[in-house]
């Protein structure tokens, strides 16, 4: 039967999308060659025209230069065609590039949540954490205590408050410049000097009897003393 209607012949692999903007590419720069040749050649019947002279050699050449542009027309749409064409190549191109990114970063994505899922659940407890949270706030609430124990002034009780000390002492030296004679208040009764002390005797007792025995009135007699 191969020999009769021949063997099948194996579908060729369709050409990669990059290919196939690389020959799209190819197509449109040789029709941009062949655009800028027409110009050029349109640009020659120019030149021709304004020199001239005859209206019928005048003529001839705008036929001709006609032609070149409806050739020069034609390649440009052929042109816009194809890199309308290839623009879509490129964009497929770009969406299925774009499309393995993402599934790349899915699936980095998951075996990353895996990853962590089996180290939060053998390496990490929140419990623990929690823990050890807690744990080292009363450290730090115990060191700070050691702290102020240590730098307590021992000299002073701990009923005395040294502000209010030495705002008594203030108003104290007050007092003292303003009345001196506490001074003298502080000195014991015994060493004072009062006035209210008897005197001391200026005569001997019994001179004062004698003197008034020696006495007479003023009829010679003695004085009755007083």
């Amino acid at each position: 039967m191969n020999r009769v209607f021949g063997k099948k012949k194996a579908k060729a692999p369709p050409p990669s999308l990059d290919k196939a903007a690389a020959g799209l590419g190819d197509r449109v720069n040789t029709m941009d060659q062949k655009i800028n040749s027409l110009e050029n050649e349109l640009r020659g019947y120019k030149e021709k025209m304004k020199k001239a002279k005859s209206p019928a050699a005048k003529k001839q050449l705008q036929k001709r230069a006609m032609e070149v542009l409806k050739r020069k027309r034609m390649y440009e749409q052929q042109r816009d065609t194809v890199a309308g064409q290839q623009f879509n190549i490129d964009q497929a191109s770009f969406g299925i590039e774009s499309a393995k990114a993402n599934i790349e970063t899915v699936a980095a994505m998951k075996a990353a949540n895996t990853e962590l899922k089996r180290t939060m659940k053998k390496d990490l407890n929140i419990d623990e954490v929690e823990d050890i949270a807690d744990d080292m706030a009363e450290l730090m609430d115990d060191f700070n205590e050691i702290n102020e124990a240590l730098g307590r002034n021992f000299a002073t009780p701990d009923y005395l408050d040294e502000a209010d000390l030495d705002a008594e002492l203030e108003m104290l030296e007050d007092e003292l410049e303003d009345d001196p004679l506490e001074l003298e208040d502080s000195t014991p009764a015994y060493l004072q000097e009062s006035s209210s002390m008897p005197a001391v005797p200026g005569k001997a007792i019994g001179a004062g009897e004698q003197k008034d025995a020696t006495k007479v009135d003023e009829f010679g007699l003695p004085a009755v003393p007083n």
